[in-house]
């Protein structure tokens, strides 16, 4: 068997996995969703929701991936007997789907941070639409582009744990917090900045709903990585040591933190040239070009560095997502298949590559690539959000709570008995009845039942 890597410090540990669930979506959905259900109630909502299902959640994965040191194929079956091996299974191939259409979007954030460089984003509102449509339909750019960014990807984690992804972590997290920083007080020093910050942080309470909630639990979720076998993989790679619900409070604190600073980035701007944000791509892509030229447009040339900014913070947080993506697939042809590391890789990358070009053409040069009446990049989206994922982090709650050793789980969350055992109790039961009943409400809220 090869000889596996681990993280060489705590805060390896704290950076990488955060790097795993920091991505495009704390930026584009995490803020919208805020400032439109009730501002500071709805975080406090999401707060509630990742104590209720994200930090145990967490916890019950890196559980399974410390105790195994292997790959999550693997790993499942260590813990609870081989018949649980298709939860492994499904969490890699739920991943590999996952960066295949990530890396679509990942590629047009390069693509824009490319374009910003060369100061060819400078337009009013009609053209920044009709540039965006021109690119994304083009049947060869998007695809290169996305292709590179997993060549990227691939670059990093070939090189191994420590040499490739933990370095990694260490360098791009802290220049996207200090990116993100740079935006945040930029953004909240324009005129009228004030009215963007009210309408983010504060708390309307009449908005507070049903649905508010399970809003915020189905993106504590999905922010957070649970169901991809992500965690699970990079838990393999900590040292027996590490105080596994420090870490996940610590991770999930930090990524909980960047969703709002994003939104402190954005409202303010936004709202001091009268500009209503939306979600999802129309805002990094459309919507938000245009602010930065009318928000900073006082001072020359701010809204270009601006906008160079806003794109590179983007492009690192969609690597710091796919060098995790990247690396459950390469773990696992990596020792079950007993290659090289950097063979291993090129399997993934080769895969991914093949998704993204589909998926790229189905919202842009061929749109009838489609599955099911939806173009193929939706369909994947689909399939990997509302099915597989719900699906593998629910059999992994249920497996940890009701198929596992009682002793191999407490061992873990204690470190052998070296750590204080209070809240032990506490997360089983969690893991055992709180965990998948809110994933069966995200399950039942995406397909409209609640």
């Amino acid at each position: 068997m090869n000889k596996r890597g681990t993280f060489g410090s705590k805060l390896a540990i704290v950076l990488a996995t955060a790097g795993s669930a920091v991505g495009l979506g704390n930026i584009w959905r995490f803020p919208f969703m805020a400032g439109h259900n009730g501002g500071a109630a709805f975080i406090l909502i999401y707060f509630a929701c990742v104590l209720l299902l994200g930090i145990p959640g967490m916890v019950g994965e890196f559980i399974i991936g410390r105790h195994s040191q292997s790959n999550a194929a693997r790993a499942y079956s260590m813990v609870a007997g081989r018949h649980w091996r298709f939860v492994g299974y499904l969490g890699i191939l739920t991943s590999t789907i996952i960066l295949g259409f990530y890396a679509v979007v990942a590629g047009w954030c390069l693509q824009y941070l490319y374009t910003s460089i060369a100061g060819q984003l400078e337009g009013d509102a009609a053209y920044v639409i009709d540039y965006f449509k021109t690119f994304s339909s083009d049947p060869l750019k998007p695809c290169l582009w996305a292709g590179g960014f997993v060549l990227i990807t691939h670059l990093v984690v070939a090189q191994g744990v420590e040499k490739g992804i933990e370095r990694a972590a260490k360098l791009l997290m802290p220049l996207l917090l200090i990116l993100l920083m740079v935006l945040v007080v930029a953004s909240c020093l324009l005129p009228n900045a004030g009215a963007g910050v009210e309408f983010l942080l504060k708390p309307d309470f009449s908005k507070v709903s049903t649905n508010v909630f399970l809003e915020a639990l189905g993106q504590a979720f999905f922010s957070l990585s649970l169901g991809t076998a992500c965690l699970c993989t990079f838990a393999s790679y900590y040292k027996k040591d590490t105080n596994l619900l420090r870490s996940a409070t610590q991770i999930a604190l930090l990524d909980s933190g960047i969703a709002v600073m994003a939104g402190l980035m954005i409202f303010p701007a936004a709202f001091s040239v009268g500009i209503q944000p939306d979600s999802g791509p129309s805002l990094v892509f459309i919507t938000l070009p245009n602010v930065f030229q009318q928000a900073f447009s006082a001072v020359p040339g701010l809204g270009y560095v601006m906008s160079i900014l806003f794109y590179a913070l983007l492009v690192f947080a969609a690597l710091t997502s796919t060098i995790s993506m990247h690396e459950i697939g390469t773990a696992f042809f990596h020792e079950e298949l007993n290659l090289p590391r950097q063979r291993a890789a090129w399997i993934l990358t080769l895969a991914c590559v093949v998704i993204a070009v589909f998926c790229s053409l189905s919202v842009g040069a061929n749109t009838d690539l489609q599955l099911f009446g939806k173009p193929l990049m939706d369909f994947c989206d689909f399939l990997t959000a509302q099915l597989m994922l719900p699906a593998g982090a629910f059999l992994t709650s249920i497996m940890l709570g009701w198929f596992t050793s009682r002793q191999l789980v407490r061992d873990e969350f204690t470190n052998g008995g070296t750590l204080n055992s209070t809240f032990f109790q506490v997360w089983l039961f969690s893991i055992r009845f709180i965990v998948p009943l809110c994933i069966i409400l995200i399950f039942l809220h995406q397909f409209g039942v609640l």
